[in-house]
């Protein structure tokens, strides 16, 4: 991960994202991606992860029935799958999927209320914030962005917790779409999620969750695994001919 640059206590930049290896100056793309990515979808992109926080924290420990526990996994999968660089620039795609993570928070709080009508304890930002104002979004978008944690140590080991979700997300999303799904990787995902709105967690603790991230990282990639060989069979070596034969074709030359 690139190192940070502390932005904390002076202008805040358009954007910040240093999610890959490529990210501007080797700290962060603080204008525009170098992948391309305008700040305003790199900006709706972390309100996006910020709701599924939310979504995240009233899951766990909240009794789900067991069809709407897995639309929850499946959309928080999909939607970390389309954070990814270069996954998805479109602006208005990232206003339907905030749109529908807070409809979806708002069905799993339901249930977190009835569950936990005792419960004292004020719930975190992320698990209440609600509009149905479109041009609200950029201005929340704002103040939950990367650098909304001050900490320079405890911000690169969430975002890197996050990144990995991400990249896990990826595997999942190809492996669902073949049939095959991991309840464990799923509900790993909601609970290190829900973590990183926790500020009671050190440094230490953070550096474990990535270890375990990893771990399921591992879980997932074994999915995929069985999945793409449980359809498509085992990667068999193949004689192909690269002849140009009579037909048109384009040549390509290294210079």
């Amino acid at each position: 991960m690139p190192t940070t640059a502390s932005y904390v206590g002076t202008r805040q930049p358009s954007m910040f994202c240093y999610q890959c290896q490529e990210a501007a100056g080797g700290t962060g793309c603080t204008i525009k991606g170098v992948c391309g990515k305008p700040h305003d979808v790199a900006n709706l992109q972390d309100l996006l992860i910020y709701v599924l926080k939310g979504i995240s924290f009233l899951s766990i420990g909240t009794r789900l029935p067991e069809a709407f526990e897995r639309q929850v996994s499946v959309f928080i999968m999909d939607s970390l799958f389309a954070t990814i660089t270069n996954a998805n620039f479109d602006r208005e795609v990232f206003i339907a999927k905030i749109r529908e993570a807070l409809a979806l928070r708002t069905n799993v709080r339901s249930h977190w209320e009835e569950q936990h009508a005792e419960t004292a304890a004020a719930l975190p930002d992320a698990a209440v914030w609600q509009t149905d104002d479109e041009s609200l979004f950029d201005a929340k978008a704002n103040q939950v962005s990367v650098l909304a944690t001050a900490d320079p140590d405890i911000r690169s080991l969430r975002e890197l917790l996050t990144y990995g979700l991400k990249g896990m997300a990826a595997y999942m999303y190809h492996a669902f779409h073949l049939n095959h799904t991991d309840a464990a990787v799923d509900l790993f995902m909601r609970q290190a999620l829900a973590a990183t709105l926790d500020d009671s967690l050190t440094a230490d603790d953070l550096v474990a969750l990535v270890m375990e991230a990893g771990k399921f990282g591992v879980e997932a990639m074994s999915l995929l695994d069985r999945a793409n060989t449980g359809t498509y069979g085992h990667p068999e070596v193949t004689r192909v001919n690269i002849g140009v034969r009579n037909r048109p074709g384009i040549l390509i030359q290294r210079a």
